[in-house]
């Protein structure tokens, strides 16, 4: 089965001179805002990295996003280390690789009852818990895999149990009342949101209003419904969007976007079990481990495009900076806030990343379930599997965007080099990676 297009983002064709300017190395640095910052985060759900208005595809329709991306500071090359949703989303909330929180698959063995990894979250220092020492209030809505809310230290929230979220999963799908009830209840306190709705994962059965704009003669049905569901995503985004600005509150709100992994749909002889294609999610290619993401602030950020490699694990030291807080030591990424208020590009030219199994082999001993490590640096990326037999891969993105051309033959030094990159960053060896956050 042939991939998906990849489409030259839009925005990149409008600003395309910001791409080649230079720009001098920053630090990365809190901030003490004058007034704390609100902080919305959106977080898509099983959403490709190219299907979106302002990435450039032709057929996907996101408008509000778009506006998002149009207002805001945006990475079109944003990863997650690990394109499994429960790993990602744990990132997302810490800041830590999968196996520095050890949140590295989906479920526990067979036999063994789900909440034996909780205590994970439970004692991370996640955002929500560094926020509430701030004064600030947090809401827990939508996908989260740690029982309830509280165990990830949102102060409330409408998860109390549940594998995927339960109760949280009616959030975008059903209403948006719990946001705007708990933003109205925080009156002049700072508030946190966690907006992660079941989207456009499955199942995909969007609103026939929406489908039918996207059922067409030769196309086969479940990308249709895929892509409705994309575009039913957005409006939810939209609809939360201009509720802030009906409420005067965008102004003082740091707003920010990323999916939590990638997907592509599967289509045409695919097996009638097969969701999505083998080289997307949970995998440690592109079409899985790829997404762009936004960060919006009126009067802090500015809006443009940003060629800088971006990981998830830079969206909790980010939120933090904005804050007031100086992120904890141990959070491995790098804040963007001087990036994305136009003071330089990052003092880090490569992302990393590492794929696990669905059902993990044992509880707290992510090592057993790995199957993949990755890094990219530049246009290069290599991927490198565990299994001592099995193939090293290596790619040119820019002139490769698919993976399809293994170039490990003809490229042997640089493999050696960019594997000796990935091994100091996996035994914690490589500090100028935190030398930055370390700064005290």
């Amino acid at each position: 089965m042939n991939p998906p297009p990849v489409f030259r983002p839009v925005f990149l064709l409008i600003a395309a001179g910001l791409l080649t300017a230079p720009r001098p190395s920053v630090a990365c640095s809190s901030v003490e805002p004058a007034r704390p910052p609100n902080v919305l985060m959106i977080v898509g759900d099983d959403m490709g990295w190219t299907d979106y208005g302002f990435m450039g595809h032709p057929s996907v329709q996101t408008p509000h996003l778009d506006k998002l991306a149009g207002e805001g500071a945006v990475f079109p090359s944003g990863y997650v280390p690990t394109s499994l949703c429960r790993a990602s989303l744990a990132t997302l909330l810490t800041g830590l690789y999968a196996h520095e929180h050890k949140i590295c698959c989906n479920d526990p063995p067979k036999g063994v009852d789900r909440s034996a990894m909780l205590p994970f979250l439970r004692d991370a220092p996640t955002v929500p818990r560094l926020l509430e020492a701030k004064g600030y209030r947090s809401l827990q809505t939508g996908k989260f895999w740690e029982g309830h809310y509280s165990n990830g230290g949102f102060t409330h929230g409408m998860t109390t149990k549940g594998r995927h979220g339960e109760e949280g999963l009616d959030i975008g799908r059903k209403t948006l009342e719990p946001v705007y009830e708990f933003i109205a209840e925080c009156g002049e306190s700072p508030w946190f949101v966690w907006y992660a709705p079941m989207m456009p994962h499955q199942p995909h059965n969007p609103p026939e209003r929406i489908l039918k704009k996207y059922v067409v003669e030769g196309r086969d049905q479940r990308l249709a419904k895929y892509w409705a569901m994309c575009e039913w995503f957005d409006q939810t985004c939209g609809e939360l969007l201009h509720w802030l600005d009906a409420k005067g509150l965008t102004e003082h709100t740091l707003v920010l976007y990323v999916a939590d992994n990638g997907w592509v749909q599967a289509t045409g002889p695919a097996k009638p079990n097969e969701q999505f294609l083998t080289r997307s999610k949970n995998t440690p290619y592109d079409a899985g481990v790829r997404t762009p993401v936004i960060l919006k602030w009126p009067g802090n950020v500015k809006p443009g495009p940003h060629e800088d490699l971006v990981s998830t694990v830079d969206l909790a030291p980010t939120i933090l900076s904005a804050c007031g807080i100086k992120p904890p030591a141990r959070m491995s990424g790098l804040s963007l806030l001087d990036v994305s208020t136009g003071k330089g590009k990052l003092p880090r030219g490569e992302v990393f990343g590492e794929i696990y199994l669905h059902d993990c082999v044992e509880v707290g001993k992510p090592s057993l379930s790995l199957t993949h490590r990755w890094v990219r640096e530049g246009d290069w990326k290599l991927i490198v599997p565990t299994k001592a037999d099995a193939q090293l891969e290596l790619y040119h993105l820019r002139r490769d965007p698919h993976e399809q051309n293994d170039l490990t033959a003809t490229e042997p030094d640089r493999v050696g080099r960019l594997r000796e990159l990935l091994n100091r960053w996996w035994t914690g060896k490589d500090e100028h990676l935190r030398a930055e956050r370390m700064i005290e």
